[in-house]
């Protein structure tokens, strides 16, 4: 008898061919057929008289066939008119064949769903699902909604009915494998359907039922599965914090060393960050592990927070290790670390795929015999060949999209004897807290929300694409004045259908219209030296304009460059657009952003643009691009479990994050028995890392 994870095709009627079918739209197992939601639904419960049919209308109707006949024009159609007393309509078909022709007899019943539209002589329905009906069959219509799933070349509506319905007979017919996993009490206080009943309506909802509430993923049912499904992953999540608080970690406290660098530091720390510094201060100081997210927006601050944590580690007698995307930013933040700390003993080394053999076989003995001191690198920190003797604290910088299994991993490679380092993990990309609570669960969140007093905020400009002269002319005051810019093209290669400039052509425009102006470009499919090379030659001002695609997002300061130009804005995300608005307002300059479009706009794309124009809030902006995009869009493909999610949307379903997290708590307190269960429900084995 098949189960929720058994292979789909272990149900009748499913053989290779279509095995592989329903894999193209991530149905490998049973129970994401079951879970296979429609995204709309058809009445077929009611008929609709043929005389108040209106345009546009998708209706059931009947009459009796009058007449048939082949017209041959531009195209060959087959024109049937029926009639029901109230008016006639016309159906219309391009492609059929004989014995769909001698099939409508004069006088025959037919019964007809489709779309309405105006046509020559009377309403028309082109290529409507049709059949025969009996006399006797007359009043006979369906009682429930008929589901339209999402489907794929090959796979029709009608034969993924047949199978989900084939799915919820076999799993139905086993009362433990769709039991309540919910306790009742805890249901009938959110006012929730029990799991059977929710699976009944979503696929097979009762005539009369609110098509809004279901078309928007509001119904009660729909809302049930989501619930169910967000309790799985928070419980997955929480299980494994709480085998993470099971491990050790070394206790690293604060000693004197701490204060006194702090106090030399060229800048007063503001009340955010003096707040979330007390915080992973008070986790350094536990010998279980930190696990701990720090979000702030574009320069408020949050390195020289973990750079006091590393210094807490080294003062402890531990070694920190400070991990970066990239070997620039890498490099940045060892001068940034070197000028702070110098003449205070603390060593700093640079740790990347460049360093020379020389210089890396003088530093692998000291991380491996356990010195203290703060490494900075790239992913080169954690490969194969380096060892850490003696490793306190792990910092990943810019790495929001880093999974579980990724964190899990920095765990694993820096354990020794005295324990697992403590970890902490750095993004400028605002995350929504409805977002963070979900995808996060396992991770201590702290928020920089306030930006040093000497920050300036950066004007905002939406400018259309026909003024580009004028945008030019910007640049070229700009680069007399001193200063540089960015000019930010979303592709590489021209492209007829998304009307976006290529990089490459920019570069050659710019260089003609500005001439004895130094040019630089960067764009993704440059080999990685490529691009360190023309990051660095921007930031030290060998060049005036750096053309680029959207590999700037998360780059490095130039505080001399203080113009922003971003072509074809209106197809870029919010906070995308917001981290390269970021990238200008890092020196004493005023700063400007331009969002350059290419009308006419759609209205989410007004409503983007405007969102940036109005606000430089970076969570506010968050808010606002996982209502318009989602999450998966947000976050990026690479983070782990927001693809996978198949009933809930966090965007939609965010006002039950609160409830999810309070049921978590108490499931794994009062429930614990059924925590194993759930997560297997819903949680694919992929994304189980709490091991249930």
């Amino acid at each position: 008898m098949p189960h929720l994870d058994s292979p789909v095709r272990q149900l009748p009627g499913v053989g290779s061919r279509i095995e592989l079918r329903l894999a193209k739209i991530g149905i490998v197992t049973v129970g994401d057929l079951l879970f296979h939601l429609p995204f709309r639904y058809i009445d077929k419960t009611r008929l609709v008289p043929i005389g108040a049919l209106r345009p546009g209308q998708e209706a059931l109707v009947q009459g009796t066939v009058e007449l048939a006949q082949v017209r041959f024009g531009r195209r060959r159609s087959l024109l049937c008119r029926i009639s029901d007393g109230t008016g006639a309509l016309l159906l219309r078909f391009f492609h059929f064949n004989r014995t769909q022709q001698a099939g409508m007899e004069r006088g025959r019943r037919i019964r007809c769903w489709g779309q309405v539209r105006t046509g020559p002589q009377a309403p028309e329905m082109v290529h409507p699902e049709y059949q025969f009906i009996a006399d006797n069959e007359a009043d006979q219509v369906d009682q429930t909604l008929t589901p339209v799933y999402p489907a794929t070349e090959g796979m029709s509506q009608g034969l993924l009915r047949r199978l989900v319905e084939r799915a919820r007979g076999a799993l139905e017919s086993d009362p433990e494998t769709l039991r309540d996993l919910i306790p009742l009490k805890l249901l009938e206080g959110l006012r929730l359907p029990s799991l059977r009943e929710a699976l009944q309506v979503v696929h097979n909802p009762p005539a009369g039922a609110d098509t809004n509430l279901l078309m928007e993923g509001r119904h009660p049912a729909q809302r049930r599965l989501a619930f169910e499904e967000l309790l799985a992953h928070q419980a997955s999540l929480r299980l494994l914090r709480q085998q993470f608080r099971e491990l050790r970690a070394p206790a690293l406290p604060a000693g004197d060393l701490v204060a006194r660098i702090e106090g030399k530091l060229p800048f007063r720390l503001t009340r955010a960050q003096s707040r979330v510094l007390g915080e992973v201060r008070a986790d350094l100081d536990a010998e279980t592990p930190m696990l701990r997210l720090i979000q702030g927006d574009v320069g408020c601050g949050k390195t020289v927070v973990a750079a006091l944590a590393a210094v807490q580690a080294v003062s402890a007698g531990f070694q920190a290790a400070l991990m970066a995307p990239t070997e620039l930013l890498a490099e940045q933040h060892h001068a940034g670390l070197g000028e702070w700390f110098a003449g205070s003993g603390i060593g700093i080394c640079l740790l990347t795929g460049s360093l020379k053999r020389r210089g890396r076989s003088a530093l692998l003995p000291r991380l491996a015999a356990g010195e203290p001191l703060i490494a900075i690198g790239t992913h080169a920190l954690f490969q194969q060949g380096v060892a850490f003797g003696r490793l306190g604290l792990v910092i990943v910088d810019e790495q929001h999209r880093f999974g579980v299994h990724q964190r899990l991993a920095l765990l694993e490679k820096g354990a020794t004897g005295a324990g697992c380092p403590h970890q902490l993990i750095m993004t400028a990309t605002p995350i929504p807290r409805t977002l963070a609570m979900t995808v996060f669960a396992d991770l201590d969140v702290s928020i920089v929300d306030e930006l040093p007093p000497d920050r300036r905020p950066v004007r905002t400009h939406v400018i259309s694409g026909a003024r580009r002269d004028e945008i030019i002319g910007r640049i070229a005051t700009a680069c007399a004045d001193g200063r540089q810019a960015y000019w930010v093209c979303p592709l590489i290669e021209e492209s007829d259908a998304l009307q976006c400039a290529a990089a490459i052509d920019t570069q050659r425009t710019l260089a003609e219209t500005l001439p004895g102006r130094r040019i630089g470009l960067l764009h993704g499919r440059m080999k990685p030296a490529e691009k360190e090379r023309a990051m660095r030659a921007f930031k030290s001002g060998g060049t005036d304009v750096l053309v680029a695609t959207t590999v700037i997002e998360v780059g490095v300061d130039v505080p001399n460059a203080s113009l922003m130009i971003v072509e074809n804005a209106e197809r870029l995300g919010l906070s995308q657009l917001h981290q390269l608005r970021g990238r200008v307002g890092r020196g004493n300059r005023d700063s400007d952003c331009v969002l350059m479009y290419e009308g006419p706009l759609g209205e989410t794309a007004r409503e983007r643009l405007e969102t940036m124009r109005l606000t430089t809030d970076g969570f506010r902006i968050a808010e606002k691009d996982l209502e318009l995009r989602g999450p998966g869009e947000l976050l990026g493909a690479r983070q782990t479990g927001i693809q996978s999610l198949r009933v809930a949307n966090l965007a939609r379903d965010a006002r039950m994050m609160p409830q999810v997290q309070r049921a978590a708590e108490a499931l794994l307190r009062y429930h614990p028995e059924l925590v194993e269960a759930l997560v297997r429900r819903w949680v694919t084995a992929e994304q189980n890392l709490a091991g249930v």
